[in-house]
């Protein structure tokens, strides 16, 4: 039996330069994905990597070995001592690791409370994880009822409502600055799920031109009709000088807009202020940059500032969010147990029924002078005594899965009918 451990960094738990460091670049997931599973005590792995946390999700033998195999892991691929970030891990396990990942599709450890993307991100790491083979049993059934809660958290409350994600809450924090973005020109960095939030919501503002500049100029031109022109990051100093507001969410493992380079743009400028809007992890933009005069730079630490006044009424539905968590868990702990027992029963049924099949056959020359609907009957009476015999002690390991009368149990099974 497999044990959950997920084991991350968040915007909690560790300053936003370490997460920087602890982020994965997207493009060596499939490697990543398979150091995990190729050491010694990881049999599944899932990596979910978003602007504000870190989270590997893995099944293992047992929690300890599970435990340094990520440490491990990330020190190898971040080049940082344990003692470098350890202190800085949330690590839960077993029941604790499932209502950890549900509480986070259902939005509750997002800087903005119940914003939609980190669902999406959710099913998305889990749907890599099944591309690359690193997904089973176990991760698959866990992955499933995480995006379950998720949906019903945001149906069956109204944790979603008023600000409704980190794209979202850009825009609105933005429009404040500028006191509003009405008949402005911005410039989207990115063309993934939060550049397509950024886009949308700039549209529902009324910005009077979108330019969105990505590493491929073709995925930006995907983000609608709201865009109204695209191109590459070459462009981007150029863009700047033109525009009133930039945001910058890209997944470039460095900073795409130095502080230097953007000296020089405030010079074009000529002294015209400049916001920049950062939700990219790590960074798109030097932190230096907030020293250049005439940039206003926002990130997300100025971002969870920002949204602490509406995240106020999400916090009112988090109790009930909680209790529809519980549920989940109490229903994925269910299936989880049903799957334990499932091959048990398999093997029974198969043993019974093949003495079942013995016993015909060897009875078969006594039998010679029936007709077929003797013998129709004879099979059906050995077939009904059969499943008779065996619909009490199936139910019996059914129900008590998952409990230490169902460990005894499926222990006094396996010992009796000799199924190891």
């Amino acid at each position: 039996m497999s044990t959950i451990v997920a084991i991350g960094a968040t915007h909690q738990s560790a300053s936003l330069d370490l997460l920087e460091r602890l982020s994965f670049d997207e493009a060596r997931l499939a490697k990543y994905l398979g150091d995990l599973v190729s050491r010694d005590h990881i049999s599944e792995a899932a990596i979910l990597s978003t602007c504000n946390r870190v989270e590997i999700v893995v099944a293992a033998e047992k929690f300890h070995g599970g435990y340094r195999d990520v440490r491990d892991f990330i020190s190898d691929v971040t080049f940082m001592l344990p003692e470098e970030f350890a202190d800085s891990l949330v690590v839960t396990h077993d029941a604790d690791a499932v209502r950890h990942l549900f509480s986070v599709a259902a939005g509750l450890e997002s800087v903005v409370v119940g914003e939609h993307e980190i669902l999406g991100q959710v099913r998305s790491a889990w749907a890599a994880a099944q591309e690359h083979g690193t997904t089973g049993t176990s991760l698959n059934l866990l992955f499933r009822h995480a995006v379950e809660v998720g949906k019903r958290a945001r149906t069956e409350t109204n944790i979603a409502r008023h600000v409704t994600s980190v794209s979202h809450a850009s825009v609105i924090m933005a429009d404040s600055h500028l006191g509003a973005l009405r008949d402005r020109d911005a410039v989207v960095f990115g063309a993934g799920s939060m550049a397509r939030g950024v886009v949308d919501f700039l549209g529902q503002r009324g910005v009077a031109e979108i330019t969105v500049l990505n590493r491929t100029p073709k995925h930006a031109a995907a983000l609608g009709a709201a865009v109204s022109r695209t191109g590459d990051l070459g462009e981007r100093l150029d863009a700047l000088v033109s525009t009133d507001v930039a945001f910058f969410a890209t997944s470039s493992p460095e900073p795409i807009l130095t502080a230097a380079e953007l000296g020089e743009v405030m010079e074009r400028r000529g002294g015209t202020p400049l916001l920049l809007v950062d939700i990219a992890m790590p960074r798109d933009v030097d932190p230096a940059a907030a020293d250049v005069e005439g940039v206003t730079l926002l990130d997300m630490d100025g971002l969870a500032r920002f949204v602490e006044d509406g995240l106020r009424k999400r916090r009112r539905e988090v109790p009930s969010v909680k209790l529809l968590i519980e549920e989940q868990l109490d229903r994925f702990l269910t299936d989880s147990s049903a799957r334990e027992v499932a091959p048990l029963v398999v093997a029974l049924r198969s043993r019974a029924e093949a003495i079942v099949h013995e016993e015909r056959n060897r009875y078969a020359s006594k039998l010679v002078g029936l007709d077929d609907a003797q013998r129709a009957a004879v099979d059906a009476l050995l077939n009904s005594t059969l499943a008779k015999l065996l619909h009490e002690p199936t139910q019996a390991l059914k129900s008590a899965a998952g409990t230490t009368r169902g460990d005894r149990l499926v222990t006094s099974v396996r010992e009796l009918f000799d199924l190891d």
